[in-house]
């Protein structure tokens, strides 16, 4: 697959601690997102941040945290990724998280398959 042009920045922030039927909600919604054929995705790990509740979550050695925040990105046309956003919003859903959606315009210089493997 190759694409290039203008495309679309889908992110995805939740909580470490997020789950979907026993799962981690970040691994649910990456399988998802290949599922759906998307491009690909990529899960950041932050090192501090809160959301909605105002909670402050951190990876400072004095205040460990097991809930840190996550933030799922996913880059592809525009038109996969609005045909995608029901289904991933329906994870959110089921799992009964709070989390937040963005997406942005993304100018995508390069993306093709680096070979075998």
């Amino acid at each position: 697959m190759k694409i290039t042009g203008d495309g679309k920045l889908l992110r995805v922030f939740i909580g470490e601690s997020d789950t979907h039927h026993g799962h981690a909600l970040y691994d649910v919604l990456v399988r998802k997102a290949r599922e759906l054929g998307l491009a690909g995705a990529t899960v950041w790990r932050g090192i501090e941040g809160y959301g909605a509740a105002s909670r402050i979550h951190t990876a400072k050695i004095l205040r460990l945290s097991e809930d840190l925040p996550i933030v799922l990105e996913i880059v592809d046309t525009e038109e996969r990724i609005r045909a995608a956003l029901p289904a991933l919003d329906a994870v959110l859903q089921e799992a009964g998280c709070g989390g937040l959606i963005t997406l942005e315009r993304a100018e995508i210089i390069r993306y093709t398959h680096g070979g075998p493997g």
